[in-house]
């Protein structure tokens, strides 16, 4: 099973729905929710809880990720709408994204499935280290920029479309690690770290970061290691796992929303100085050689050799876009119509004004789009798989591009 690229630490079954004003309406009246209940609740236990941190973040146009207490609110929800089956988690998107560029990988899975073996690319390997199918929801909510709710004292619309992860998933909130994962490590050229966001123990995790850091001595010298950041169920473990795996970090990434919650504060996307100011803090908290910042308007690399990033960024954005613009079954035409297409003109300005400004960055405009429907949900896992892929390309040369 030896591959040069390895992607792990998890992945699962999501259960993806686009929420509508209707439903919603009818469900805030159900459950009589008010206007300054309108706040995300520390604890998601029920499905009322579940639906008022919906509608916080879309009031916001924000995204982001929840443990919730009960798997039955979670699929007594998803069957309130139109719902579809797909394969979620980073590494598993990712390793799609790269399948549809022709790179072939390997992933770490913590539990296996007939949904997982059924959509799983043929050019994906895996191991898992569970020893039992298992199925965890993963509730995946969509909703399109300008969605309205108005239901008693309740009037809001979305500013911007968005996705927000809810979760109840007991194997990859253990995240057991394969004793068979060093030895894939020995031949890999990259591997993605992932999936540490959804532990909930401290013990376990402390554990699982140790032994993590035992298999990676097998990793070769040469071998680039990139760790994604995502939305912390139990948000103090944000800065365990950094410190665990800052000294084997080559490259660490994040989203606009992370980048966001890290500073403190809201960030303007097309402004220069507030930008470059929330990269210089990122920068002092997580001293990695490279971050990688991607956001709706951009993606970013700051640190050293930012340049030899810059084919990934470009395929990074590229395929980001493409499955925003044509969902879960875009093809490789569907690629090469966006390669050709304009970039926002306002990021291109931003673009060339940061780089201008702040030593040691590389930043890309993202591609202009104009979607009626858009897709939300995993563009960032995208994102890292084209990156990689272009990591991956340029390592061996004789993989094709799309």
């Amino acid at each position: 099973m030896a591959s040069r690229v390895v992607l792990g630490l998890g992945g699962g079954v999501d259960i993806e729905i686009a929420v509508s004003a209707p439903a919603l309406e009818q469900l805030v009246r159900r459950y009589q929710i008010r206007s300054a209940e309108l706040t995300p609740p520390a604890t998601v236990t029920d499905e009322r809880d579940l639906l008022i941190s919906i509608l916080a973040y879309l009031k916001k146009g924000g995204g982001g990720e929840h443990f919730v207490a009960s798997a039955d609110a979670l699929q007594a929800f998803a069957a309130r709408f139109p719902n579809r089956i797909a394969l979620g988690g980073t590494s598993v998107r990712a390793a799609i994204a790269m399948s549809r560029l022709g790179v072939p990988s390997t992933l770490h899975l913590v539990g296996l499935n007939d949904d997982m073996r059924r959509l799983l690319p043929a050019t994906c390997d895996y191991l898992s280290s569970g020893d039992q199918d298992t199925l965890g929801p993963h509730l995946i909510v969509q909703y399109e920029q300008g969605l309205r709710v108005r239901a008693g004292d309740i009037d809001i619309r979305a500013p911007a479309p968005n996705r927000l992860i809810y979760v109840n998933d007991p194997a990859n909130e253990s995240m057991a690690l394969s004793d068979d994962l060093g030895a894939l490590l020995r031949e890999a050229r990259i591997f993605l770290i992932s999936g540490f966001n959804a532990l909930r123990d401290r013990g376990v995790l402390d554990q699982r970061l140790s032994t993590l850091r035992q298999h990676m001595r097998e990793l070769p010298a040469e071998a680039v290691v990139y760790y994604e950041d995502a939305c912390f169920h139990e948000p103090t473990f944000s800065q365990r796992v950094r410190d665990a795996l800052l000294g084997v970090v080559d490259v660490y990434g994040l989203n606009e929303d992370e980048m966001q919650s890290y500073v403190g504060h809201p960030v303007d996307l097309l402004s220069v100085t507030e930008v470059a100011g929330a990269l210089t803090s990122l920068r002092a908290l997580i001293p990695v050689p490279t971050l990688v910042v991607h956001t709706r308007y951009w993606a970013a690399a700051f640190g050293e050799r930012t340049e030899k990033y810059a084919e990934a960024l470009h395929d990074g954005i590229l395929m980001a876009g493409t499955r925003y613009s044509y969902g879960d079954a875009y093809t490789h035409e569907h690629i090469e119509r966006l390669r050709s297409r304009p970039r926002h003109p306002e990021a291109v300005q931003f673009a060339a004004a940061l780089e201008s400004r702040m030593a040691g960055v590389r930043c890309l405009p993202t591609v202009k789009l104009d979607v009626t429907e858009p897709t939300t949900i995993g563009l960032g896992d995208t994102f890292v798989g084209g990156f990689l892929a272009a990591l991956q390309r340029r390592l061996d040369p004789g993989i094709r591009k799309s």
